[in-house]
């Protein structure tokens, strides 16, 4: 007897939500990671980073400096007595960096000459690194700025003109869509784009690879229609969940465009249960499904171009990449969901994702019409 589509729809989903290890990565795992991943970037921005400063000309103009990079809401200032202390402090991971004031500073400022104060910091972990060499060097430009319009003042000029020849053009910047500049909000949203899919494709392919086991051989297309759909389903609901609510919570940029975003989702989702249902015919074995996909999340956000630069990757990756369909939906939820982009605006991407979903369905009905 055969049975419509929706029946193969219900059936689905009620054999995978009483599979646990299926229901734990379908269902329980993307929601337990939409609170777990953004908990370590809740405060967004790097503070109170170790630092030191070697101050070796000891007078008011270094100490000047000192105060200023004291009060970096960045950084956690200590004086050290050498750069011996200070190369031991860095080496032992006790401060992230350190800046190196030169005997003679303030003579050599009063006399016009050249001054070098030397940053020196841990560049193994880029975001301390950052943060404790920044900091220091906006306090050292701080007070040089001070330096060179006092200097003008008293050549005679007033304070407007001082400050307009010290910087002829003022640069003004503003966050457009990370306003608070935090890594949170630069990457959860992607990266939640990415469990999305990663949880979907062990869940897909373990359930496929559960009815292999079980001796299902010949699948007509009608009943894979019914089975990627109903194994979409759920991951998009998740989703339209990390898109609205999760991210409000989070306090990340949302709802640039809502509508844009809800398209994406059934989309995304439908393409990875597709790919995922063809590792799961692919390898045939629940356990070896884990196996080969926990290891990709991370190479696939690389291959995104999102954290990494693409035109970086060699060529053949640049190609590879727009297999999986988590390059062209993390782009285009980002730019929709964040920046507030058209539809019209992420077409191109949305086509990628639309090709991805055929190309697995139209592999998966000829695959096991071939197996008997």
């Amino acid at each position: 007897m055969k049975h419509g589509f929706f029946s193969h729809l219900i059936h689905t989903l009620k054999t995978a939500l009483t599979d646990k290890g299926v229901l734990l990565l379908w269902l329980i795992a993307p929601l337990l990671y939409g609170f777990f991943y953004p908990w370590p970037y809740q405060h967004e921005r790097v503070e109170q980073v170790p630092v030191a400063v070697v101050d070796m000309d000891n007078s008011s103009l270094s100490r000047q400096i000192i105060r200023y990079a004291a009060a970096s809401p960045e950084l956690q200032v200590n004086v050290l007595p050498s750069e011996g202390a200070a190369r031991d402090a860095l080496a032992q991971r006790r401060i992230e960096g350190y800046a190196l004031i030169p005997a003679g500073l303030k003579r050599d400022v009063s006399h016009g000459r050249p001054v070098e104060i030397a940053l020196i910091g841990n560049g193994s972990y880029f975001m301390l690194n950052k943060s404790a060499l920044s900091g220091l060097a906006t306090a050292v430009a701080t007070v040089s700025a001070g330096i060179e319009i006092r200097q003008l003042r008293a050549l005679g000029l007033s304070e407007d003109k001082a400050q307009a020849l010290r910087e002829p053009v003022k640069l003004q910047s503003a966050a457009l869509f990370n306003r608070h500049q935090g890594y949170g909000s630069s990457l959860v949203p992607a990266v939640a784009v990415l469990i999305l899919q990663q949880t979907l494709l062990m869940a897909a392919g373990m359930w496929v690879a559960g009815q292999r086991e079980r001796g299902e051989r010949h699948v007509p297309g009608r009943i894979w229609a019914a089975r990627i759909s109903a194994l979409a389903l759920p991951n998009t609901l998740i989703g339209l969940f990390y898109f609205g609510w999760l991210f409000v919570f989070q306090g990340y940029a949302h709802g640039g465009n809502l509508a844009g975003a809800a398209l994406l989702l059934p989309a995304f989702s439908l393409a990875v249960a597709g790919i995922g249902c063809l590792f799961g015919l692919w390898l045939a074995d629940r356990e070896a499904v884990m196996q080969v996909l926990l290891v990709t999340a991370l190479p696939l956000f690389f291959l995104s171009g999102y954290s990494w630069p693409a035109a970086a990757l060699p060529e053949v990756l640049q190609w590879l990449r727009w297999l999986t369909p988590s390059t062209p939906a993390i782009h285009a939820s980002v730019a929709l969901n964040q920046m507030g982009a058209t539809l019209a605006m992420v077409a191109p991407l949305l086509g990628v994702l639309l090709v991805q979903g055929l190309l697995a369905f139209a592999l998966l009905c000829l695959i096991t019409r071939r197996v008997r």
